[in-house]
C-alpha cells in the first residue's frame, strides 16, 4: 500500500476551501492508502511565533479533522512537533540545500514581501522542513494544490540529492497527487483569489447560520449580465463555483439558466447559497463542538497518532544515520 502524507498549519479554523480542496479527498484516501495527516505546528512559527496560540489551535484543527470524518483507526493523525525525528532530518537536509535555490522559491519571496520585518531562517528553509515532513515516512504521494508544486519539486530534489550523495535508494521521490488530476480551488467571497484564512474571505466550517448568511450576502457581485449566455465575470463565477459544491444540481442549473437568460437576481442567489452552505456546515459544526468539549479525548487521539508516526520516523532515521555515518 502506497503512503500518503499531508499537513495543515494550525493558524485558524478550517474553511470550505480546506474541506473541498483537501479534507474531502482525505476521507477517500484513508480507505485506500497508508495515510499520515499531521498538524504542522512548527511551520506555523514562521508567521505566528507565539506557541501558546499554536497549542490552542492544534486542538481546534484536530477537533475539526475528526468532525469532518478523519478516522484515527484508519489514518495516522498527529502533531508535527511530537515527532522530534523530523527536526533531525530537517537538519541533515539543510546541510545539502543551497542558499540560492532556497531564495528563489516563490513561497519564500511572497512571505518575505508580506512580513518584511520578520524574514527569518524558517521562512527560507520552509522547503526543507516540508521535504522532511514528507520523506520521513518515505511517502509516495502528497495531496497539494498548484501553489505548492514548486515546493514539491524541491522535496523531490532533496530526496534525490540525499540518495545520490549517500549512494542509496532510501527515499522515493514523492509525487503531487489529486483524484481529479488537479486541485480544487474554492474561491473567496471578496471577488478574487482562493478562499484563505488570512484573506478575510472565508466561510469556516464552525461558522453559525447567522454568520454564514451575513458573509454570503456581503459577497461581491456586479450589475448583472446584459447579453444572454454571456461569460460570467470572476466575481460571479466564484458564487457559482461555491454553489456547485454545496447545492443540488437542480439548484445550480436553475440559477445558471436565470443568469444565461439575463433574469438573475443576485439577492435570491445569495439567499439560496447561504442556506445550502448552512445545511452543509451545520452537522459538521455540531460535531466540532462535541469534540472541542472533550480536550482530554483530543489529547489521547494526538498521543496515539504520535506513537504510530514516531515508529515510522524512527525506522527511517535509523537508516539515515547509518547512511550518513553516525551511530
Amino acid at each position: 500500500m502506497e503512503t500518503v502524507v499531508s499537513g495543515i498549519r494550525p493558524t485558524g479554523n478550517l474553511h470550505l476551501g480546506n474541506y473541498f480542496g483537501a479534507v474531502k479527498n482525505f476521507l477517500k484516501m484513508q480507505d485506500e492508502y497508508k495515510c499520515f495527516f499531521f498538524i504542522a505546528d512548527w511551520h506555523s512559527l514562521t508567521t505566528h511565533p507565539h506557541p501558546g496560540n499554536v497549542v490552542e489551535n492544534v486542538r481546534k484543527i484536530l477537533a475539526e479533522y475528526l468532525a469532518c470524518g478523519l478516522n484515527p483507526e484508519k489514518a495516522t493523525i498527529y502533531v508535527q512537533s511530537d515527532i522530534k525525528e523530523i527536526a533531525e532530518l530537517y537538519l541533515y537536509l539543510n546541510m545539502n540545500a543551497y542558499l540560492g535555490e532556497l531564495e528563489r522559491t516563490t513561497t519564500f519571496k511572497e512571505k518575505a514581501r508580506k512580513q518584511p520585518d520578520n524574514v527569518n531562517a524558517g521562512l527560507l528553509t520552509y522547503p526543507t522542513l516540508m521535504a522532511a515532513d514528507i520523506i520521513i515516512h518515505r511517502a509516495h504521494k502528497v495531496p497539494v494544490g498548484k501553489d505548492q508544486e514548486q515546493n514539491m519539486e524541491m522535496a523531490r530534489k532533496f530526496a534525490r540529492r540525499f540518495n545520490t550523495i549517500y549512494g542509496s535508494e532510501l527515499f522515493p521521490e514523492p509525487a503531487s497527487f489529486s483524484y481529479t488530476g488537479e486541485g480544487i480551488k474554492i474561491p473567496g467571497l471578496d471577488g478574487s483569489g482562493k478562499m484563505g484564512k488570512s484573506e478575510g474571505n472565508a466561510i469556516y466550517l464552525v461558522d453559525d447560520a447567522a454568520t454564514i448568511r451575513k458573509k454570503v450576502m456581503k459577497a461581491v457581485t456586479d450589475s448583472g449580465p446584459t447579453e444572454p449566455n454571456s461569460v460570467k465575470p470572476e466575481v460571479i463565477q466564484n458564487l457559482f463555483t461555491l454553489m456547485d459544491v454545496v447545492s443540488s444540481k437542480d439548484t445550480y442549473d436553475y440559477f445558471n439558466e436565470k443568469y444565461n437568460n439575463c433574469e438573475i437576481r443576485y439577492g435570491d442567489l445569495k439567499k439560496q447559497l447561504a442556506e445550502d452552505i448552512i445545511n452543509f456546515c451545520s452537522p459538521i459544526r455540531e460535531r466540532i463542538m462535541e469534540y472541542a468539549a472533550n480536550p482530554d479525548n483530543l489529547d489521547k487521539v494526538a498521543a496515539a497518532g504520535a506513537e504510530k508516526a514516531r515508529a515510522s520516523a524512527v525506522a527511517t532515521m535509523k537508516e539515515v544515520r547509518k547512511l550518513i555515518g553516525f551511530r
